[in-house]
């Protein structure tokens, strides 16, 4: 058989060649094989997951008024599930008002300026159509404890997550490029070596391409491609703000509409078994204590398929 050399696109984040080899021989059998026995890794089938995610939402918020506490999440891109966990809260008549919620992130324009939230397309309108909307009024958290971050409050949003003591919880996921919220491998704001990167707080960041191809298959976006629909920028929490959370969850389940078909599969093996670096942002979770769940699609063993074309 014939070899034929190459080398990755210079638009490519991540271009470690040996790297992305190695990971991508990790099989199925060792993909939750690692040397942090706090990097608890579990496969889990992939119809379970968002069950699995909403309950363990709603258990943070239910646990947190049981124990008369403050209860602060870090809540990713909000999508039309979050509606469970608001009729879990009615159905059990969970007072919500010790629960303080932080957008991981949202777009914004060229000029940095975050979409408003009465933007249809935005993480803060869906917020509060899908969850806030939906929970009962007189069980709701007050409407000032339900924030996102924004080109006004950037520069503070840290701080204000800060002060409450930080996150209970973090929930994240990793995009196309390994990004962390929108914390991009490429983005100039967070071109910095490591030690000082896991230090940095919120910014208005410049998107990477491959996250505006990505999100230009969410459904908001007509699931078709159409790259001139996604915002170029975002305001985003930092590392420090994931670093900084007590507990964290990493949810690596992402297909195309459910198909077998997922970039996913090997940015998953880069930012949990590749080298840890701000050119792989999620990687970080190898040096703290994270739960990731990964559905059985991302785990499976990484072949050609002959037989498949597009």
């Amino acid at each position: 058989m014939s070899t034929f050399e190459f080398s990755a696109a210079k638009c490519v984040p991540f271009r470690d060649k040996e790297a992305v080899a190695r990971v991508r021989a990790i099989t199925r059998e060792d993909i939750t094989k690692h040397s942090n026995p706090d990097l608890n890794i579990q496969v889990i089938p992939e119809a379970d997951i968002p069950f699995k995610w909403l309950l363990h939402i709603f258990n943070e918020i239910k646990t947190a008024r049981d124990e008369n506490r403050k209860c602060v999440l870090i809540m990713p891109q909000p999508w039309p599930g979050y509606r469970w966990v608001a009729q879990m809260i009615n159905m059990c008549r969970i007072d919500c008002s010790h629960l303080h919620t932080f957008n991981m992130d949202e777009y914004a324009n060229e000029d940095g300026i975050a979409a408003p939230d009465t933007w249809e397309y935005g993480f803060m309108y869906s917020m509060m159509k899908h969850f806030y909307g939906n929970i009962d009024p007189e069980l709701r958290p007050p409407l000032e404890q339900v924030k996102g971050p924004n080109h006004e409050n950037i520069e503070y949003y840290g701080k204000m997550l800060a002060d409450l003591g930080g996150a209970d919880c973090c929930y994240s996921g990793p995009g196309w490029t390994g990004h962390l919220a929108f914390v991009e491998p490429d983005c100039p704001e967070y071109d910095v070596p490591l030690e000082e990167w896991k230090q940095m707080g919120p910014r208005i960041v410049t998107l990477s391409p491959f996250t505006i191809a990505q999100n230009s298959l969410h459904g908001s976006f007509g699931l078709s491609g159409d790259l001139c629909s996604v915002p170029p920028m975002a305001a985003t929490i930092g590392p420090a703000e994931v670093i900084g959370a007590k507990k964290r969850i990493d949810t690596h389940a992402i297909t195309v509409d459910g198909s077998e078909a997922s970039w996913q599969r090997t940015i998953s093996r880069l930012c949990l078994h590749g080298p840890v670096t701000p050119k792989l942002p999620g990687s970080i979770h190898q040096l703290l204590k994270t739960e990731v769940w990964m559905g059985e699609n991302i785990a499976q063993t990484i072949e050609p398929r002959w037989d498949k074309g597009y």
